[in-house]
């Protein structure tokens, strides 16, 4: 029944990342011992003070629509939240609230390319950005790194990657799938080759800005020059364990918000009021109500990537930040293992799955076909269960 269906849908690559947890539930439902390290979930349940704020939001009959860009006092409890942790100068009329960061990122695409656009996505980048520039007309290009280079570009890079056509860079920092972080000094010197290309606007996805074990963190629009161009794209997700309550938000200019503000208005309208209000608490508390947290995974992080140096054949750098690691297999790629042959990283990532019960996801979903990903938002016992597998899966 393809051919009754629009060239739209039928051009579009299914979620890697949720088609791979959907499998392992799948498994899971026929008795499999599965681990998924699918997923980007933080397993942490959302904080008691925000929990009472959404309590108390249906107590104070929050049930009437929201106005289409978010409530006025979330609004500005999100411009003291740019300040306070950013260093960001927005105004209430440049912020935009969505269902999620990833409507704030389809809005963008929908408001800013259009058909032929060129947009660069530093490889690995999210698995989601490719689709949705390609949805909205967009042409992604993809400029790739690896793990030698931390899985950052350079701004010779970034300079090679810029045509007549380039109309937006997106990445995230710290970034998913990879982990890494960009200093203040990184930043600065892309911010110097865009400086040549007034045109070219940044979409910077910061969700994971509070998982971060790098002591630092820093906005590309905190750089001189760069507020003007660049589009801030937050949410209280990953930070405060709220990935069901479905908000994100953006600060950009004003022209930009309120372009996004136009085409939620037409599509879904204002997000939900009750996670509005719980919202407010979240991005007013201080950021040190979150350290637990942050300590447990980067105790995970260093777990993780100590049992994956003992893989012979596995290489890794050290994550800064999220919550994900992203080993380079392509030392077994022509080699098999268990009877199986591996051709690139999505066999590796099956066979673990066949072989080992763990759920991972292939790098090829984040443009970068020699990697796998796995999340380590999970306990350390089932950590240690699901690498004592993979790597018994992965000695021949």
């Amino acid at each position: 029944m393809n051919h009754i269906l629009s060239d739209r849908i039928n051009n579009l690559a299914t979620s890697q990342t949720l088609a791979m947890a959907a499998l392992a539930r799948e498994l899971k439902a026929q008795g499999k011992d599965i681990i998924s390290l699918s997923l980007g979930e933080p397993d942490f349940n959302t904080p008691d003070f925000i929990k009472e704020a959404a309590k108390k939001a249906i107590d104070d009959n929050y049930s009437t629509y929201s106005p289409v860009d978010g409530y006025q006092d979330l609004k500005e409890a999100i411009c003291r939240k740019f300040k306070r942790d950013n260093g960001l100068e927005y105004k209430p009329s440049q912020i935009v609230v969505s269902t999620g960061a990833k409507q704030s990122l389809y809005n963008i695409a929908q408001v800013m390319l259009n058909d032929g656009d060129e947009v660069i996505l530093p490889a690995p980048y999210w698995v989601s950005y490719f689709e949705i520039v390609k949805l909205s007309g967009g042409i992604p290009v993809e400029v790739p790194t690896s793990v030698e280079t931390d899985f950052k570009i350079t701004p010779e890079q970034l300079e090679a990657a810029i045509t007549p056509k380039t109309k937006m860079m997106w990445f995230s920092s710290p970034c998913n799938p990879s982990g890494s972080v960009y200093s203040r000094e990184e930043l600065t010197a892309l911010a110097k080759v865009l400086e040549k290309h007034p045109n070219i606007y940044v979409v910077a996805d910061e969700i994971y800005e509070h998982i971060n074990f790098s002591g630092t963190f820093c906005s590309i629009a905190s750089i001189p020059g760069m507020l003007e161009k660049t589009i801030t794209v937050n949410g209280v997700a990953k930070a405060f364990a709220m990935t069901g309550y479905r908000i994100g938000y953006i600060g950009a200019p004003e022209f930009i918000a309120k372009a996004c503000t136009k085409i939620q208005g037409q599509v879904t309208s204002g997000a939900n009021s009750i996670a509005q209000r719980a919202t407010i608490t979240a991005v007013d508390a201080d950021p040190s109500v979150l350290n637990e947290m942050v300590q447990a995974f980067h105790g995970r992080r260093d777990l993780v990537v100590g049992l994956l140096k003992e893989i012979p054949g596995i290489k890794i750098n050290v994550p800064e930040g999220a919550f994900y690691v992203f080993p380079d297999v392509s030392s077994f790629f022509g080699k098999t293992l268990k009877g199986t042959e591996i051709k690139d990283a999505n066999d590796v990532s099956m066979h673990l799955l066949a072989e080992a019960n763990v759920a991972t996801v292939t790098g090829d979903a984040f443009g970068n076909p020699n990697c796998i990903r796995f999340s380590y938002a999970t306990s350390n016992e089932i950590l240690t269960e699901a690498l004592r597998r993979i790597k018994e899966a992965l000695t021949a």
